[in-house]
């Protein structure tokens, strides 16, 4: 990596301030004995960074001393161990590839993305610190597909999320953990990146239920679930899939027009509250709501039918983040190829991209934003390649290595757009 006369070089992004977020070189220390130098090659990028930047020092990961001491931006990511520190030279090697989980704990709750000034996703090069290795947050995979590292963060969100889920049987006081074998399931406001995993993983992972319902009221994010998983794909796997435009309609009815019953099982992807409420009233008997969106209003609240959670025993749960055996889950089960996580990818960009799309993110109606560090390229969205591809050969080349792989992110694409874009001047 570069050095100058102050140390090692680094570019990173960093939150100075509420709404502050930059782009800049400075320099690293030297890593201590217990400690790692990680070349970050895949970072993406999710609505969490954007809630630490729109709160500052008022969100509460984001330390006081931002003004003085900015910290870098994004915590889900992937690289390569540049340096490794001598006390850990038993365990880790120069070379390795690895991702990082960023969820750390108690009791500072501190993690990468929020709260360290030399430790997060959306650098060049960024050191590891000792809390971290202890924690067990490197993980080491020889998949190759870096992408996969950096998505492992969101899926592990996600299969934690099915597996908090629970349900019962009467005066049996041991909760069954996870969906609901052969459960219907129903996914409420699904249409964004982290529908789009949990429908991968319910549709290819271990559980099996015979219902999903996909529900969103965009027009176009519900085209692309369609032609991310056909119908008759799950129906040869023994599931019913529908796809559901609940716009400027009852969705309840509607969804109980197809499982008058209810839902074993549902999880909700945007903080809106008519929207949590559609999810309590869908509930089935013992059937469990997970709310996964994070709002950022701590005063967010919906109304739930206490009655049915007494009577029929329906239950209400949230969870934030994923354990290091979920992330463990996603990179096995990525690198056999039984999910894909890449297709929750819309867009790829360079480090430069990270500020204007950080702040761009309440509205951004894509999937996920895969940066890239080491490269120069503007945030582009794959459906843009081949269009681009007229006026540079580089993208026609992006263009045809999706094409190949349903217009989805993948492991040749990354490989090229890293030799292709590379920012040889900055690496």
């Amino acid at each position: 990596m570069p050095t100058s006369d102050h140390g090692r070089l680094t570019r990173a992004a960093r939150i100075h301030g509420t709404h502050k977020v930059a782009v800049s070189e400075f320099g690293l220390p030297d890593i201590g004995p217990d400690e790692l130098l990680l070349r970050v090659v895949s970072s993406s990028m999710c609505l969490s960074t954007y809630k630490a930047m729109s709160l500052g020092s008022e969100h509460k990961r984001v330390p006081d001393t931002i003004s003085t001491d900015p910290v870098i931006t994004g915590h889900e990511f992937a690289g390569v161990l540049e340096e490794v520190g001598d006390d850990l030279a038993d365990r880790f090697t120069v070379g390795q590839s690895v991702a990082i989980l960023p969820t750390m704990g108690l009791p500072s709750g501190w993690s990468p993305g929020y709260s360290y000034p030399h430790f997060g996703g959306d650098a060049t090069y960024c050191i590891v610190p000792a809390i971290a290795v202890e924690k067990g947050c490197v993980l080491p995979y020889d998949d190759g597909y870096y992408a996969n590292g950096s998505l492992a963060e969101p899926m592990s969100c996600i299969i934690g999320a099915f597996r908090s889920n629970y349900h019962t049987e009467p005066l049996v006081w041991e909760h069954q953990m996870g969906l609901r074998p052969g459960g219907r399931l129903a996914l409420l406001g699904s249409g964004g990146a982290m529908g789009i995993g949990a429908l991968d993983y319910a549709l290819n992972g271990p559980f099996t239920p015979s219902l999903i319902v996909a529900v969103d009221v965009d027009p176009e994010r519900l085209d692309r679930l369609r032609r991310l998983f056909p119908a008759e794909e799950a129906e040869r796997r023994g599931c019913r899939f529908e796809v559901v435009d609940a716009s400027g309609q009852d969705t309840v009815e509607l969804l109980r027009a197809i499982s008058p019953d209810g839902f074993d099982d549902v999880v909700v992807f945007a903080a809106i509250t008519q929207l949590v409420e559609a999810g309590d009233a869908i509930l089935a008997h013992d059937g469990c709501l997970n709310f996964f969106a994070g709002p950022t209003d701590r005063e967010f609240s919906a109304s739930l039918n206490l009655y049915n959670i007494h009577y029929e025993s329906t239950h209400l749960v949230g969870t934030s983040g994923g354990s290091r055996s979920d992330m463990e889950e996603s990179l096995e089960l990525s690198a056999s190829g039984a999910i894909n996580p890449s297709r929750m990818v819309t867009h790829v960009g360079g480090l430069d991209a990270v500020p204007d799309a950080l702040s761009d993110l309440p509205t951004f109606t894509g999937g996920k934003i895969l940066i890239y560090p080491h490269i120069d390229m503007d945030l582009t969205a794959i459906a843009d390649f081949d269009e681009l591809g007229r006026h540079d050969p580089r993208f026609e080349r992006l263009a045809r290595l999706c094409a190949d792989r349903d217009d989805i992110w993948n492991h040749a694409a990354e490989d090229y757009v890293l030799r292709a874009f590379a920012a040889e001047a900055r690496t």
